[in-house]
């Protein structure tokens, strides 16, 4: 009309957001009604709630700052909804000026009905029921009311679950230990449990707070089955089984979004084999060990296994401070490493000739079983909270006399077991190791040797390397995993110096062990086999 009149100056048409509804996909009508509050102010609720939030122990950290955040801007709390369902708001109004009601009484008599119909009772039993003696308007001393027809926001009953549950259970106390949920709780669950234990008890309901993110693709989106990108626990299970899907919620960063996808869970079920094939090998080496009869004594232990031990112990160290943290990341990452590294890169490589050549009860296998017996003992105890069908496996396939179950057994106590000085040692000559095989590899791919065993190895050092290489010397053959060892060793001052030169080995390959020997036995019950070989086969069946 404005513009048929020559009166409208000028016109443009705008796109504007409007709020619609998450799940109808239509918008929002508004339509102003009276509401319940609970004053932030008024009482005090406000600064008892940021006092106490640092009270509380926040796991990650940040979010101490995020509900602090939200507790120092936010409004007072409306506590009513316009709903047919839920907890009704117990209050009620003067039918002669509206003016609503809500007093201790009121509320008394509404929990001793709902205690024994439930709630629904508001709705269905006859209003004198809840209705307290004397009861009369404070404004124009009405006796004629009808009730409340809101009901409290589920946030309200959520926040109250702790008074619900905590006080009335025996083996259960007020506050909690621990609450757990994700990271939109910090406005939701988490808050209004705070608020209303500060209105009833006056400290915080909790002692810790724990959040997580939540489910996201390899690629960042949200998991929607309309984008196919969900991918569900059961597929998981039925294809990879629940224990991947367990070492994957370890190994997840859980304080941010968790991504997961096939490449993701692909590299998962290669860690949880590499660990199960580990933990496997080692029990298997235990088929005729007994601690109770062959436990060898830490001190008296063989120094390759004292360090495996070490290694053992700091990962197992670091794996409890992680799980006191709830850092379950590293938890995984201390497990992989000492499972792939330490164990199944080192020692199980090491001392297979020991264990499958020596004599079944000498001193350098015993020493070696008890270093795998603890470790193995100590592995399905830290592997309990994580894989407990895994670590429950491992344990009852240990020898010896053992409990009914890991899961009734503490972490290991590992203090004793530490050696740093070792751990620096054989740290170094390891580093020899390193180069020993970069050379052993490169004479594989020239044809020149087949396995390790059949390569003679001279190692050329000099400055403190040398005189660590003189201390372990007799060991060396066993850390490099050769026949034929030869040892030049020049000054110990200077910086450390090594070289390596690899040529055949010399001499014969024993049939049993597969070193090669200067000579071996041409009688007929031992032919082929070194005098090594024919001593443990003797030791063994005298034993």
């Amino acid at each position: 009309v404005l513009g048929q009149s020559d009166r409208l100056m000028a016109t443009q048409r705008i796109t504007h957001s409007y709020p619609h509804c998450w799940r109808h996909k239509t918008p929002v009508i508004f339509r102003a009604t009276p509401q319940w509050f609970i004053s932030m102010d008024q009482n005090g609720l406000r600064a008892g709630a940021l006092r106490d939030i640092p009270t509380v122990q926040w796991v990650p950290g940040w979010g101490e700052q995020r509900i602090y955040s939200m507790i120092e801007g936010r409004p007072d709390w409306c506590i009513s909804r316009q709903r047919t369902w839920g907890v009704p708001i117990p209050a009620m109004a003067c039918t002669s000026c509206q003016t609503p009601v809500l007093t201790t009484a009121l509320t008394d008599r509404a929990a001793d009905v709902f205690e024994r119909y439930g709630a629904d009772a508001w709705y269905e039993r006859p209003i004198e029921e809840f209705l307290p003696e004397g009861l009369s308007c404070a404004s124009c001393g009405g006796t004629s009311f009808e009730r409340e027809s809101n009901i409290l926001d589920v946030w309200f009953d959520s926040g109250s679950s702790h008074e619900a549950v905590l006080p009335r259970y025996d083996d259960l106390g007020w506050p909690s230990d621990m609450y757990l949920e994700g990271s939109d709780q910090h406005r939701g669950w988490f808050q209004s449990s705070l608020l209303v234990a500060l209105a009833t008890r006056g400290r915080p309901p909790y002692r810790e707070v724990l959040t997580h993110g939540f489910l996201i693709d390899v690629d960042g989106r949200k998991m929607s089955k309309s984008l196919g990108n969900v991918v569900t626990p059961q597929d998981v299970i039925k294809e990879s089984g629940a224990e991947v899907l367990r070492l994957w919620v370890a190994m997840s960063d859980y304080s941010e979004e968790l991504r997961v996808g096939r490449e993701i869970l692909t590299r998962v079920v290669e860690a949880y084999r590499k660990l199960r094939n580990t933990s496997r090998i080692h029990v298997a080496n235990l088929y005729d060990f007994d601690p109770a009869v062959h436990m060898v004594p830490v001190a008296d232990l063989d120094t390759i296994d004292r360090y495996a031990l070490a290694r053992f112990a700091d990962a197992a160290e670091r794996m409890q401070r992680a799980y006191d943290a709830y850092d379950f990341p590293t938890v995984f990452q201390t497990l992989t490493t000492l499972v792939s590294v330490d164990l199944s890169a080192f020692y199980v490589d090491v001392t297979k000739d020991r264990m499958y050549t020596f004599a079944a009860g000498s001193a350098e296998r015993r020493s070696t079983q008890t270093a795998m017996f603890l470790i193995c003992d100590g592995l399905a105890r830290l592997l309990a909270p994580i894989l407990p069908v895994t670590a429950e496996d491992l344990w009852r396939y240990l020898p010896g006399t053992r409990s009914a179950s890991v899961h009734l057994e503490r972490f290991p106590e590992v203090g004793h077991l530490q050696a740093p000085d070792l751990v620096a040692t054989w740290g170094r000559l390891l580093g020899v190791r390193d180069q020993v095989n970069a050379a052993l590899e490169q004479k594989r791919k020239d044809k020149v040797i087949g396995n390790s065993l059949s390569a003679h190895v001279t190692v050329s050092a000099s400055g403190p390397i040398a005189g660590t290489l003189e201390q372990y010397r007799a060991y060396l053959p066993t850390l490099f995993i050769v026949s034929d060892l030869e040892v030049q060793l020049g000054g110990t001052d200077g910086a450390d110096t090594v070289s390596v030169a690899v040529d055949k080995a010399r001499g014969v390959r024993c049939d049993r062990c597969w070193r090669f020997v200067p000579s071996v036995r041409t009688e007929p019950a031992s032919a082929g086999i070194c005098d090594r070989c024919v001593d443990a086969l003797a030791t063994s069946v005298n034993a």
